[in-house]
């Protein structure tokens, strides 16, 4: 009798097989874990401009909160705080990848930011900072939002859904 060398082709096709159900089973979760981290990114972000717009209202009391997302932070794309320090335009509270996170092409952690601000006087007296996946069932499921109050809100978002800028309260936003 020969000594059989190798693998047949059976039992290579059976470990294939294998190596195909553990991948089925592994990308779903893995998906859905990358889809937590973006969620609690976003969550972590808007803690971040609650805290930035009290420093921002407290530094600039004739202003008031921000009127833009962009204005708590150094300015364009990758650029630090100006060597002058920071301004009423650029106060360089939160840095510029979220500063600058406020449509889908420029999304932080697969998630996008949008801010209203209402005014009275001329001082900007309360705010809603909102964030929608910019790709839903992608990159995110659940928009956020957060006002003033600092309390943060969610709901389950939609396909083309965007971050809202007004009415984060009541039934559709409940609370975190």
């Amino acid at each position: 009798m020969r000594k059989q060398k190798g693998f047949s082709l059976i039992e290579l096709l059976i470990v294939v097989a294998i190596i195909l159900i553990i991948a089925a089973i592994a990308i779903p979760n893995l998906l859905r874990a990358r889809i937590a981290a973006n969620e609690s990114s976003a969550v972590s972000s808007l803690r971040t401009i609650n805290t930035a717009q009290v420093t921002y209202q407290t530094g600039y009391p004739i202003v008031g909160y921000a009127p833009t997302i962009a204005a708590l932070g150094p300015g364009g794309v990758g650029s630090v705080c100006p060597a002058g320090g920071p301004v009423q335009a650029n106060a360089c509270l939160i840095d510029s990848a979220l500063s600058n996170a406020t449509g889908a092409g420029t999304a932080k952690s697969g998630y996008f930011f949008n801010m209203g601000v209402t005014a009275n006087a001329g001082i900007n007296i309360q705010y809603v900072i909102g964030t929608s996946p910019a790709a839903y069932n992608v990159t995110g499921i659940r928009n956020f939002c957060s006002n003033e109050d600092a309390v943060l809100h969610q709901n389950v978002g939609a396909s083309g859904s965007v971050p809202i800028t007004a009415g984060c309260t009541g039934a559709p936003w409940p609370v975190l």
